[in-house]
């Protein structure tokens, strides 16, 4: 709730902090009025990231890395206490000198931590479509990287394709390489729940790579691996996963964020005598050969394009107030099966 102090001008907003690992905050803070160039925005919602966003809560950035160098929101280094998010959806409630008055009652996109209401200037916000859902909208970060990794991957007419993991940024992925003409599309995960998901929006077939692994391999695959392999799980152990289900001469896209964790990666067999191709796929730029025709206005036109036809809000699970935010984070650390996209609402 806003409660409006003795300046009228002034409002006290919720910021959430993380103060730990695994420990997190709501703190009230008195928000000042716009000034010139800035506008005031009322969150509607805030999505959770099940990736980075976790890597914060349970302590496993690397040290003095900023936490994003391409998002002004984000700067600071990766040091508690510390803000964190990048998905907000509001409305533009005030908007200080030098202001378009057009953004008044505007909703807008925001790469912001979450609160309740916050402070950015106009070039840092988006509007959102009007045809377009505010719960969708707040997918928009992870559906640009998910359209980032099909441009970074090229998958190719009648190629056999491999997603592992089939979180929402997965799940994203797979429904935007549906619409590619491709001979299959596999996704792997060890919970059922989302391996039907990813059927629902568009896989070929979903496999359990903890009991149909050979199923994958030596049918679907017919034994000579995929063409094009994303590993999109967030578990570094994956990656030997990615690389059993290579073949020659073929591509594996990694879009996880492993932050400070790694793993022991055998590239001393096939990996090495199938000239497999590695690339790591990072949402903050663009690949250099698509610099010349590509700007980040035309892959965000893109990524909305993609959630209309997708309707990724069918995705959110979790709808919670911020004071819920303590109990939200540890069911994403457990790991809890029911839970796939969460997100604060706000009043």
């Amino acid at each position: 709730m806003t409660d409006r102090l003795a300046n009228d001008n002034v409002i006290q907003t919720q910021q959430l902090w993380f103060t730990a690992p695994q420990q997190v905050e709501v703190r009230p803070v008195s928000l000042p009025s716009p000034g010139a160039g800035q506008v005031r925005v009322k969150t509607l919602c805030s999505a959770i990231s099940a990736g980075s966003e976790m890597l914060v809560y349970r302590g496993q950035l690397p040290d003095k890395m900023a936490l994003d160098a391409n998002l002004a929101s984000l700067q600071s280094p990766s040091t508690y206490p510390l803000q964190y998010g990048y998905a907000c959806v509001g409305e533009v409630i005030d908007a200080g000198e030098d202001v378009d008055a057009a953004w008044l009652g505007q909703r807008v996109f925001s790469f912001q931590p979450h609160a309740s209401h916050f402070l950015a200037n106009a070039d840092q916000l988006m509007p959102v479509p009007d045809d377009i859902d505010t719960e969708s909208a707040v997918f928009l970060p992870n559906m640009e990287t998910a359209v980032n990794l099909v441009q970074d991957g090229a998958p190719m007419l009648g190629e056999q394709v491999a997603v592992l993991g089939q979180g929402v940024l997965g799940l994203l992925l797979t429904g935007v390489l549906a619409g590619h003409p491709l001979a299959g599309l596999h996704t792997l995960d060890t919970l059922a729940g989302r391996r039907q998901q990813s059927l629902t929006l568009g896989a070929s077939a979903s496999f359990d790579p903890g009991a149909d692994l050979a199923e994958l391999q030596a049918g679907a695959l017919a034994g000579a691996g995929a063409d094009l392999v994303y590993e999109v799980s967030g578990v570094p152990d994956a990656l030997n996963l990615a690389i059993s289900l290579t073949g020659y001469d073929s591509r594996l896209v990694i879009g996880s964020w492993y932050g400070n964790k790694s793993a022991a990666i055998a590239l001393g067999g096939n990996a090495h005598r199938n000239r497999l191709q590695i690339k790591t796929s990072q949402v903050s730029t663009l690949a250099s050969g698509l610099t010349g025709r590509w700007n980040k206005a035309r892959r965000f036109a893109t990524a909305w394009q993609m959630i209309r036809r997708l309707q990724p809000h069918r995705l959110i699970s979790h709808r919670q107030s911020l004071e819920n935010a303590p109990a939200l984070y540890q069911l994403l650390h457990e790991g809890r099966q029911d839970v796939l996209q969460a997100v604060f609402v706000y009043d």
